[in-house]
């Protein structure tokens, strides 16, 4: 077989048809040698692949300075309504590759490195969040990410005897040559302190101050010359050591002391869907959320460039000119801090600044699942935040007298519906505040924006029906296609659908009248063969595992949660085993599976998980008998530059939550996007992927979510299915009996334990199903030509995906916004 293409040579072919322009060569590798010689003080004879990346990315970075700075004058100019995109995670993912995609300069940097006789791996990494910003600037959006810069991101995961073992992620170690740290712009957060009412108002008093220095990121748009910002806090002490502390001998420890305060950004909390409610974690959501409100009224007051004046003060229009959003309920603070500012700082009546805040703040919801909730213990708000407490029972008492003039005598609706939950200690319910703060609540696909609206927030939807919106999540097609799939992007714009489908994602329908061509079966056929070769080399330098280039890829990849049952793909992968075993001169269609993803570090059944999946890996990869037929690995430390190289290599997609608990997924439409069909419960926005690609171009199999409500009604008996499916017995007999442990047998009981007696998820009830299912699978794989239709079919229905739909949606309906693809001048350009 003939040596696959690098990515390089399918960028310069796709240059070749324009979609990833040409600058002017020289001129950027002139740049490229002054960095390094002078901004790195290198000789090229002993740079590292590090010093020709950071000169690389410097080189490029000077292209993004002039057309950001030009796009801040834009919008100081223009004025426009701006919306503030509030989270506590932003993982940047691979900085340069995307800003080259966007700037169009990735052949021309290419052909410079290239005559500068230099191979460079592009190596710097983080993660998602990212897509929204990228397509809010492509959309001409004025808008700003705010975050926390975590000194320590999500740990690095390392396997080590088939158990998760996790390491901090020093990415800040060499320096990040993308943020530009702003201190003229730092800020003071307070904490603790004591609340004094005064006839002339309210007093915080006798807080501890700790301050807040952004460092700003630019955001590039697709080609638009529009460059927004992504502004993170870091926590600095304030330098405020009293002399006294020098004569009784405390300036040392009043120096160390500084690492309290500064402890705030110094990592990002790793639960996933799941809320531990420890008090370094509310620092953070309220540090995030006062720094950004100071920020956001600076710049509504003083809208000329470069001015301090304020030039606007009436902040009864702060509505028309400022859109928060919410990303879940991390930043719901924002609520009361706003409050606390226009009536404690800027003396306006509560009814005044109450209108403001709602019409102005819009809440995101990620999750159904209770455990995931927030409620933080009053008592620790007493202590940190004491005036916030105060602003909190106030909105509370008047939202209940609202639903008390609406439902008098319905005690156990107040009960239901107040910001307090009084069972118990005391706690705030953060989901209720962003509901009652906010004039828009949406979930982030359809049947999870139903679920919120019957089950968990019935009676909130009762109330105010206008407040509750559906926006089905998107991935950025630059990133997620051009950029990790180049074969693939040359490919489509080939067969005469156009090159503006990276823009116009819903362009892709048009394949559909190309889906029985046997040229483009075939060249979409090579790409993924291509990408599986270019993987399985990966795989075998990383896992030592020889893999088959001719297997089904089947991946699941994705955190690691009992609701997303990787424990399904267990079962699956032991059943098979056992079929191979039983008949191994059957002609079984080879599988390598993959599972990839991170367990929160205090989520025992979790990391279960992982070492149970490794297990079975160690029998079945060593098992002569089943030779390169099965294969089974663990992909380890999953982040988004291995998504970028395991996405195109998938031939099967695993998305099999249980129906009703995954709010939508973006891992299920990157895979989707690159040629991989779904294999899938009726859940998140796989159902809306079922209506977009044709259901019968989906593996669909299980329980719908009214069939997991019957099963509740009823009660669900694992045993039922352990007794009456002979298949099922024997592999939870196997996993019980120590075949997957034989040194330590008991191993796996807390598993077994857990599925036979408490499986909230139900992974027995489907599966018959999935089994059913996955033997489709296997049939199909066989028939290259009818697979890759099917897989033409699902590319065709992924123009709903794109995160630039998402964004023109809450533009229009949330954040009154219209979206433009207007291109502003280059810096080069006359204005």
């Amino acid at each position: 077989m003939s040596k696959p293409l690098t990515d390089q040579e399918k960028r310069k072919q796709i240059s070749v048809r324009g979609l990833a322009g040409v600058e002017n060569v020289a001129d950027l590798k002139t740049n490229f040698n002054r960095h390094l010689h002078f901004t790195l003080v290198k000789d090229r004879n002993v740079a590292t692949k590090r010093d020709y990346y950071f000169a690389l990315a410097h080189t490029v970075r000077d292209h993004l300075v002039g057309r950001w700075i030009r796009t801040q004058q834009h919008y100081y100019e223009k004025d426009p309504k701006r919306v503030y995109y509030l989270s506590l995670e932003f993982y940047m993912g691979r900085t340069l590759q995307n800003t080259m995609v966007n700037l169009a300069l990735e052949n021309a940097c290419d052909e410079a490195i290239y005559q500068v006789k230099t191979y460079l791996q592009i190596f710097q990494d983080g993660g998602t969040g990212t897509c929204f910003l990228d397509s809010m600037a492509t959309l001409g959006l004025a808008a700003y990410g705010y975050g926390i810069r975590y000194e320590f991101g999500i740990f690095n995961q390392k396997i080590v005897n088939g158990w998760q073992a996790e390491e901090a992620d020093d990415w800040l170690r060499y320096g990040n040559p993308w943020e530009k740290a702003r201190p003229e712009y730092m800020r003071p957060v307070h904490f603790y302190g004591r609340v004094e009412h005064h006839p002339d108002g309210v007093k915080w008093v006798d807080t501890q101050v700790v301050l807040a220095l952004p460092y700003d990121t630019p955001v590039p748009g697709y080609r638009n010359n529009i460059v927004n910002t992504m502004r993170l806090w870091s926590a600095k002490a304030p330098c405020e050591f009293h002399l006294k502390d020098f004569n009784v001998g405390g300036y040392i420890q009043a120096v160390l002391d500084k690492n309290l305060a500064e402890n705030i950004s110094r990592v990002l909390y790793p639960n996933d869907n799941f809320f531990e409610g420890k008090e370094l974690r509310l620092k953070q959501e309220y540090f995030v959320v006062a720094a950004t409100l100071q920020d956001i009224i600076r710049r509504f007051k003083a809208s000329k460039f470069g001015s301090t004046e304020v030039v606007r003060m009436d902040l009864t229009t702060l509505p028309d000119k400022v859109a928060i959003q919410l990303n879940d309920t991390h930043p719901a603070m924002a609520i009361p801090e706003l409050m606390r500012i226009l009536v404690d700082d800027e003396k306006l009546s509560w009814d005044t600044a109450w209108d403001i805040t709602v019409r102005t703040c819009a809440y995101t919801n990620h999750t159904v699942l209770p455990e995931a909730l927030e409620r933080w213990p009053i008592d620790l708000f007493q202590n940190l935040l004491p005036r916030h407490l105060e602003i909190i029972y106030e909105i509370n008492r008047r939202h209940l007298e609202r639903i008390t003039a609406l439902y008098p005598g319905d005690y156990d609706r107040l009960r239901r519906m107040s910001l307090i939950e009084e069972c118990g200690q005391k706690k705030i319910n953060m989901a209720h505040l962003c509901i009652v703060g906010s004039h828009a609540v949406n979930g982030v696909a359809q049947i999870h924006s139903d679920i919120i609206k019957d089950t968990v927030f019935k009676d909130f939807y009762e109330v105010d029906p206008q407040k509750f919106q559906n926006k089905t999540n998107g991935i950025t097609p630059r990133r997620w296609l051009v950029m990790c799939n180049p074969g693939l992007a040359e490919v489509i714009a080939e067969v005469k659908i156009g090159e503006d489908y990276i823009r116009d994602l819903s362009q892709l329908k048009n394949l559909l009248k190309f889906v029985d061509d046997d040229a483009l079966i075939r060249d979409i056929a090579k790409v993924k063969q291509e990408n599986k070769l270019k993987f399985a080399v990966h795989l075998e330098e990383q896992y030592k595992v020889k893999i088959n280039p001719n297997s089904m890829f089947d991946v699941q990849v994705k955190r690691i949660h009992e609701y997303k049952r990787q424990l399904l793909n267990c079962l699956h992968i032991i059943t098979l085993y056992n079929r191979i075993k039983k008949e191994p001169n059957k002609a079984w269609t080879p599988r390598t599976i993959m599972i990839g993803g991170k367990a929160a570090p205090g989520y025992h059944t979790a990391k279960m998980i992982i070492k149970l999946i490794t297990a079975i890996g160690e029998v079945v990869n060593n098992d002569s008998v089943v030779g390169d037929r099965l294969k089974v690995i663990y992909l380890e430390n999953y982040r988004v530059t291995l998504a970028e190289k395991v996405i195109p290599a998938s031939d099967l997609s695993e998305q099999i939550s249980t129906a009703g608990t995954e709010a939508s997924g973006t891992g299920n439409m990157k895979f989707m996007l690159n040629g991989a069909l779904t294999i899938g419960t009726m859940d998140g926005a796989n159902v809306e992927m079922a209506e977009e690609a044709g259901e019968e171009n989906l593996f669909i199999f299980g329980m719908r979510v009214k069939d997991v409500e019957a099963l509740d009604q009823k009660g669900y008996d694992a045993m039922e299915y352990y007794n009456r499916i002979p298949e099922l017995k024997q592999v939870m007999d196997q996993i019980s009996g120590g075949f997957f442990s034989p040194g330590e047998p008991d191993l796996f009981k807390d598993i077994v334990k857990m599925l036979m007696h408490h499986d909230r998820f139900k992974v027995f009830a489907d599966y018959e199903d999935y089994i059913k299912c996955q033997e489709k699978v296997s049939a199909l794989y066989k028939n290259t030509k009818e697979w890759t239709k099917m897989v033409i079919h699902n590319i065709a229905g992924c123009g709903k995906f794109s995160s630039d739909r998402t964004i023109a949606q809450y533009a229009r309906e949330i954040w009154g916004m219209e979206p433009s693809l207007e291109k502003i001048a280059a810096p080069d350009d006359p204005r």
